[in-house]
C-alpha cells in the first residue's frame, strides 16, 4: 500500500481542503494516509486518516522556524512514499526531503507573491521587494519537486512555467454536504457572509451597506476577525446594529446559517490576489441553493452572471451592495431561481467529485512512477 504524508504547519487538522477533501479522498481510494499537523491537540485517527501532531508553538516566528523543523522530523520518521505539503513556509522542508530521494508534491493554495502585494502591514518598499524575492525562491524550489497542485487555474498557469507536472485541483464543494438546505420556505430576512473577516475582504463596506438597506435585512456574519483594526472600526459603526455576529462555525453551523439566508456575500476588495481567485464560499453558497452577491471581477462575473446565479457589484460601493441585497430580499422568486441555477451549476461542474477524480489520477501517476523506480 502506498504511504502518503500530508504536511501542514499552519492549517487545522479538519481543514476543508486538506483533510475533508484530499486526505479522506485518498484514504477512501486505498492509500495509507497520515496528516502531520501542529495544532497541539494530540494524535488521532479520523475517517481512515492518521493524524500526527507535532505540537503548537506560540508566535509566527516560532511556527516558521521551530514548527517547520518539527514537521520535517516527523515527516522523515514516517518514511512515506509520497510527501504532499501545503504551506509555503514548508518549502525548505520539501527541499530537504527531495535531497533524501523522496517524492515531494507542493500544494499551492494561494498566489503568495500577489498576496504579499496586498498585505496592509507592509511598507511600499517591502511590498515591492518581498514578492520578487519570494517568487525567485519559489521558482528555484518548485522546479525541483515531483509535482505541483494548485487551488485555481490561474495559479496553475504560473507554475506550469516552472514545473510541467502541475495540475489544478479546485476547492469546490462536496455536493452532499449542503444537499437539502435550499428550501425557500425556511428563509428569513437575512443574508450571510461566511469566512475569514478582514478589511481587505470587504467587511467595512458590508457593514456600511447595512445602514443603506431599505429591506431591513440582517447580515449573518460567520467567521473570525483577522484584522483587529477593521474589527474595532466596524463594531463602532452604526451598521453593526444590522449584524448578527456568529463567530467561527463548524460545517454544520455553516450549513444552518446558509439554509436560512436569502443570499451569500463574497465582496472581496480588488487586490491582486483576489481578482483571479476562486473563493470556496462562492461555490458553497451556490451549492446550498442561494444566490451570490459577488465582486465584479471578470472571472467571478463569468461564473456568476454566466450561470445566472447572482449579482456582481463594485465591492468598494456600499450602496451597490445594499441595492443588491434589497433586490434579492424583495424579489424572492428571482432569488429562488438564481439559487436553483447556482445549485445546478455545482451539480454539473463545480463539485468535489470531479476534482477528486483529478486528484486520484494525479496520485496514481506519481505512485506508478515510484513503484517502477523501486522495482527497477
Amino acid at each position: 500500500m502506498c504511504r502518503i504524508a500530508h504536511l501542514t504547519s499552519a492549517h487545522p487538522r479538519n481543514d476543508p481542503r486538506i483533510f475533508i477533501k484530499q486526505c479522506r479522498t485518498l484514504a477512501a481510494n486505498g492509500y495509507d494516509v497520515t496528516l502531520v499537523v501542529a495544532d497541539g491537540k494530540g494524535d488521532a485517527f479520523m475517517d481512515g486518516v492518521a493524524i500526527a501532531d507535532v505540537g503548537r508553538l506560540p508566535g509566527r516566528l516560532q511556527r516558521i522556524f521551530k514548527t517547520t523543523q518539527r514537521v520535517f522530523d516527523k515527516a522523515l520518521a514516517l518514511n512515506a512514499d509520497i510527501y504532499h505539503f501545503h504551506d509555503p513556509e514548508l518549502i525548505p522542508a520539501g527541499l530537504k526531503l527531495k535531497r533524501r530521494g523522496k517524492t515531494v508534491i507542493f500544494d499551492s493554495h494561494e498566489d503568495v507573491s500577489r498576496q504579499l502585494q496586498g498585505k496592509p502591514y507592509l511598507d511600499p518598499v517591502s511590498r515591492r521587494l518581498l514578492p520578487a524575492l519570494f517568487s525567485t525562491y519559489e521558482r528555484f524550489a518548485c522546479s525541483r519537486f515531483d509535482g505541483i497542485i494548485t487551488a485555481t487555474p490561474f495559479i496553475r498557469d504560473s507554475f506550469l512555467k516552472i514545473n510541467p507536472v502541475t495540475v489544478d485541483i479546485n476547492n469546490f464543494p462536496i455536493i452532499d454536504e449542503f444537499a437539502g438546505v435550499q428550501s425557500w420556505g425556511a428563509k428569513r430576512n437575512e443574508v450571510c457572509y461566511v469566512g475569514a473577516i478582514s478589511g481587505i475582504r470587504g467587511i467595512r463596506q458590508l457593514v456600511e451597506a447595512g445602514t443603506l438597506l431599505q429591506s431591513g435585512a440582517r447580515l449573518n456574519l460567520a467567521g473570525r476577525f483577522f484584522d483587529p483594526v477593521a474589527e474595532a472600526d466596524v463594531r463602532a459603526h452604526p451598521g453593526w446594529q444590522r449584524v448578527s455576529y456568529l463567530g467561527f462555525l463548524d460545517r454544520a453551523g455553516i450549513r444552518d446559517v446558509m439554509s436560512r439566508s436569502v443570499a451569500g456575500l463574497v465582496t472581496l476588495l480588488p487586490l491582486p490576489n483576489h481578482i483571479d481567485s476562486l473563493p470556496t464560499k462562492m461555490f458553497e453558497y451556490m451549492s446550498s441553493g442561494i444566490p451570490v452577491i459577488a465582486s465584479n471581477f471578470p472571472l467571478w462575473r463569468d461564473i456568476i452572471e454566466g450561470n445566472r446565479c447572482g449579482i456582481c457589484v463594485d465591492p468598494l460601493d456600499p450602496q451597490a451592495i445594499a441595492d443588491a441585497i434589497d433586490h434579492l430580499v424583495t424579489h424572492p422568486d428571482i432569488a429562488k431561481s438564481m439559487g436553483e441555477r447556482g445549485r445546478q451549476a455545482v451539480l454539473e461542474k463545480y463539485n468535489w467529485g470531479i476534482e477528486a477524480a483529478r486528484l486520484t489520477d494525479f496520485y496514481g501517476a506519481r505512485a506508478h512512477v515510484k513503484q517502477a523506480i523501486a522495482t527497477f
